[in-house]
């Protein structure tokens, strides 16, 4: 599904796939984010995301023109997860919305490692 903004002249359809690689872009520049996960189903195991990738991991759900996203992450060692997390979430909020015209109703941010600083 696609969201939908309508205007004077005519109808924007914004793909899911466009928010994801802008809310992935958006939140490997975070503070504490070393990048996007994938969990492997076959094995269970997670991967780090190349920047090309990003929308990988990140869902993205469109419902009645607003945005719920879930971010598959991996953290810095030695940071606070909970404020890495809330700083992650207000800056996809703030960004997402100001980039797509949309309301963002829920993030769910979901820390699948951690990795050492290099």
């Amino acid at each position: 599904m696609k969201g939908k903004l309508n205007n004077k002249l005519g109808e924007i359809n914004i793909s899911p796939d466009v928010i994801a690689t802008y809310a992935g872009t958006v939140a490997v520049e975070c503070f504490g984010i070393v990048g996007m996960a994938v969990v492997s189903v076959k094995n269970g195991l997670v991967s780090l995301l190349k920047k090309e990738a990003l929308q990988k991991g990140i869902e993205v759900e469109l419902c009645d023109n607003e945005i719920k996203l879930r971010f598959h992450v991996i953290v810095s060692y030695g940071v606070s997860i909970q404020a890495v997390c809330n700083n992650l979430i207000e800056s996809v909020k703030y960004k997402v919305e100001e980039f797509t015209g949309m309301k963002v109703s829920r993030i769910d941010v979901f820390v699948e490692g951690v990795k050492p600083i290099d």
